[in-house]
Formats: structure tokens, C-alpha cells, sequence
């Protein structure tokens, strides 16, 4: 009897590795500010459930994913930095890139606004005030799509940002958030993970609409020709979850005190007219 119990637990050890094993994983590189805003909690447990399907997540800055495809080290990436992905695809690094969605970023610091940017509408004459009072103001620093805009900004403002007061934090937004608000400073930050942290801070939100500070987001699988072990079927599949109707719907209903953190773009919402 000792015998057929030790027997049976270790066949169903057995078998719960074997299934365990079976399990598909797909790694995902992406920006931390779809991990941080929660958006990936959201739309990510449904398609993992759906296609028995893990999905490991990395979250960098645009940069470092990108890297991260372009060494075949993840599967598909999803990213905000719009002429990195399309130089991505064009060397030959990435396959099949589609838009998913957009939110905006805006500057935000201390609602006592010392340099005075308030109720501007020229985030680069913003970041001209800012440097002119030497006010703290906290980068990203890490090469994300955050810090892409942020060194088209100063360029656009014909200004090199240097000095104590511009401190580049190397992290990622929600920490660079946390950072400015210790330090009563300003950052530039995407609508989504402002929305999330806005709550904890002290930060006012004082510069907003620019159209340049329009923020796309795209996803790309990694090329399986360059990379022959990624895993591109799989890839094309959460590309597919990601822009299908459902996918969207999740992404648009995502919000956070009755606002949207990001606005799907992939699939028209307007039911067509007969």
C-alpha cells in the first residue's frame, strides 16, 4: 500500500511538470510605461488564459527593448518611439509593426510653478523657462521614448540642458516621477502613468495640448529569418490580441478616476453603415 501511494504522487508530480512544461511562454519586451500605468494587468490575463499562453514581460525604456529584439533576446516588443521602430523594421530587426494605441505627454512640477510655465501651450518654450530659472527638472536619461521626446524638446528650444538642476535619473517613470516630486522639480511624463501615480504626488500637471506631444504606440514581432529560435508564430498572435476588437475594447476601458490612459487606434470603433 506504502508502495502505490509513493507510486501514484510521483506519477502525478509527473504530470504536473509535464503540464506545467507544456505551458507556451513568449517574452515581451516594452516600455515601463505600459507596466507601470497597469495596462499589462489588464490586457494581458485574458490572452494568457485564452491561448494557454504565458507572457514573460520586460519592461525598459524604448531603447533597451528595442535592443532587446534587435539581439533576438525577447519575441515582439511594444514601444513608443516612433522613428526607432520604423529604423527597427528597416534594418531588418523587426516584422509586421502595427499601431496599437496613443496617449499624450505633458509636463508636470510643483503647483507653485517657479518657472513659470503654466498656461503655456510651446513645450519647448516651457523647457526654455524651465533652464532660465535653472528649476530642477528630472529626464528620464535611459534613451525610452520618453527621453526621445525630451531631447527633441530642449533641441527644438535650441538649448543643451546642464547643470544641477537638470538631473538625469537613468530609471524609469514611475521612479523618475517620485523623484521629481522629492526634489519639487518638473518632468515631461506619458498621460497613462501620470494618471496611475498622479495620486501619490504633489505634482500638478501645468503644460498640456502640444501637438508634438502626441504619443503613438507600436508593436513589432522580431525578425524569425535573422532570429531563427524567436518564437514568431506565438508573436504574431499577441500582436493580433493586441489589435483585435477585444484587445481594443480592454485597452480603452482601462482608466483610472473615469479617465483614459490610452486610446486604441487599431480597429475602427464606428460600426459601418449599410
Amino acid at each position: 500500500m506504502r508502495q502505490l501511494k509513493v507510486l501514484l504522487m510521483g506519477f502525478l508530480m509527473l504530470l504536473l511538470s509535464t503540464t506545467a512544461a507544456a505551458e507556451e511562454r513568449i517574452r515581451l519586451a516594452t516600455t515601463t510605461s505600459t507596466d507601470n500605468s497597469g495596462l499589462l494587468a489588464v490586457v494581458l490575463p485574458p490572452f494568457e488564459q485564452k491561448y494557454d499562453m504565458k507572457v514573460d514581460v520586460i519592461a525598459v525604456g524604448t531603447g533597451k527593448a528595442l535592443k532587446l529584439g534587435e539581439n533576438g533576446d525577447v519575441d515582439v516588443v511594444l514601444v513608443h518611439s516612433r522613428a526607432d521602430e520604423d529604423a527597427f523594421v528597416e534594418k531588418g530587426f523587426g516584422v509586421n509593426r502595427r499601431d496599437v494605441m496613443y496617449n499624450d505627454f505633458i509636463v508636470v512640477g510643483p503647483a507653485s510653478d517657479p518657472a513659470g510655465i503654466k498656461g503655456s501651450a510651446d513645450a519647448s518654450a516651457a523647457l526654455k523657462l524651465i533652464a532660465a530659472n535653472e528649476a530642477p527638472f528630472v529626464s528620464r536619461g535611459d534613451n525610452s521614448g520618453t527621453h526621445q521626446k525630451e531631447k527633441e524638446l530642449w533641441e527644438a528650444a535650441g538649448i543643451k540642458p546642464q547643470g544641477q538642476w537638470h538631473v538625469e535619473a537613468g530609471q524609469g517613470m514611475g521612479a523618475v516621477l517620485q523623484m521629481a516630486d522629492e526634489k519639487r522639480g518638473y518632468t515631461l511624463v506619458d498621460r497613462g502613468t501620470w494618471l496611475a501615480y498622479s495620486d501619490k504626488l504633489e505634482l500638478a500637471v501645468l503644460l498640456e495640448g502640444d501637438p508634438r506631444l502626441f504619443n503613438p504606440y507600436g508593436i513589432i514581432a522580431v525578425n524569425p529569418v535573422l532570429h531563427p529560435h524567436v518564437k514568431y508564430m506565438q508573436a504574431m498572435l499577441l500582436i493580433a490580441w493586441f489589435t483585435s476588437p477585444e484587445g481594443q475594447r480592454l485597452i480603452g476601458d482601462f482608466k483610472i478616476g473615469g479617465q483614459s490612459l490610452f486610446i486604441p487606434v487599431a480597429v475602427p470603433t464606428d460600426t459601418p453603415k449599410k
